[in-house]
């Protein structure tokens, strides 16, 4: 039976190691733009039946107990926290933030995915083709694109929260650049993680849905704001230190187990 304690608690050390890999992951990311924390969930391993409950013993009565030994624990997976980060205010124009559930879409490498990927990080630039892009990475393009003509100044850009982009000129004129779209999903925990503020679509998250802000549950578009990680600081050191603590406690067990199949042995040698 020591031998299975020393399976059991290696298991424990294993998924904990895990769950302490994702906390410093998301205290890493505590500053970083649209960042959403993930946390691990775990599942018990089989167990050894040792008696079947309902069995009939010696006396003839039916047990209404079993005896299981379980063998351990492993991560069943690690689950995204999509809860709404903080907005801070930028002052910058082109700085946008999604209030509320959804993602913008941009154009990354044909290799990845299907060209396409899915941002909360709404910090937008203008590149050298005058194409609004995302200020992360290589720039990706949004989709649909969005273009500032040569004689509109950036600064001069206003962003409706239903994502209209308006641009109004010294002279009075108003020019519409386009219109930002909000992308839904009816499973975003289902989401493959690329980096870089960057998901993609899998067959689990199922295939984005368009939507304009505001519409069909979609959030709405803040401008001159971004979004923080919303990381909780205080509460990832808390669920580290409890790692921590459950990481000692199933190494006290196999030091336990070990000690147990040392006084066994010794008594075999006795």
């Amino acid at each position: 039976m020591a031998t299975m304690a020393l399976n059991s608690a290696a298991t424990a050390m294993t998924a904990i190691s895990t769950k302490i890999d994702v906390i410093a992951n998301n205290l890493a990311n505590a500053e970083t733009t649209a960042f959403k924390s993930s946390r691990v969930n775990f599942e018990e391993l089989y167990y050894q039946k040792l008696r079947q409950p309902g069995t009939t013993t010696g006396a003839g009565e039916i047990s209404p107990n079993g005896e299981f030994v379980g063998l351990g624990v492993k991560v069943t997976n690690t689950q995204l926290n999509l809860e709404q980060g903080p907005l801070e205010q930028t002052g910058k124009p082109l700085d946008v933030a999604i209030t509320g559930a959804g993602f913008f879409q941009v154009k990354t490498l044909p290799t990845v995915g299907n060209g396409l990927a899915y941002t909360r990080n709404g910090n937008m630039q203008v590149n050298v083709n005058r194409e609004l892009v995302i200020g992360a990475g290589d720039g990706y393009r949004f989709d649909p694109s969005i273009t500032v003509p040569s004689d509109i100044n950036p600064e001069d850009i206003s962003i409706s929260q239903d994502g209209n982009i308006v641009a109004t000129q010294a002279n009075g004129t108003v020019t519409n650049l386009g219109q930002l779209k909000i992308f839904t999903f009816i499973n975003p925990q289902g989401l493959n993680l690329l980096g870089g503020s960057l998901y993609q679509a899998t067959e689990a998250s199922g295939p984005s849905q368009e939507n304009l802000p505001g519409e069909n549950g979609a959030g709405q578009i803040q401008q001159s704001m971004l979004e923080a990680s919303n990381v909780d600081p205080t509460k990832e050191l808390v669920m580290l230190i409890k790692a921590q603590r459950a990481f000692e406690l199933n190494s006290q067990s196999i030091q336990t187990a070990d000690q147990t199949m040392q006084t066994v042995t010794n008594l075999r040698r006795g």
